[in-house]
């Protein structure tokens, strides 16, 4: 799981300013709102590991699944590659 979260937190643009302010239209979701949602849960899980919670395949699944949904999200509005 952490190296989940690494490779999550490399792959998105939270430290893009463009990627944190509206700019206008948003194609397949507001990239500011999918940010601070996915690092809200990326946060949340980093808690939880170091809580000792130990996650399971669906916990990693899930995960993943909705980081590559935001990824995509993010494509579409040319904020990442």
């Amino acid at each position: 799981m952490r190296t989940l979260l690494a490779e999550v937190r490399a792959a998105m643009p939270f430290q893009r300013p463009e990627a944190r302010s509206c700019a206008g239209e948003c194609r397949g979701g507001c990239a500011p709102k999918l940010l601070d949602y996915l690092e809200g849960e990326l946060d949340a899980w980093a808690r939880r590991l170091d809580a000792g919670d130990v996650p399971d395949f669906g916990d990693l699944a899930r995960l993943e699944q909705t980081s590559r949904k935001i990824y995509r999200a993010l494509r579409r509005n040319g904020l990442v590659e």
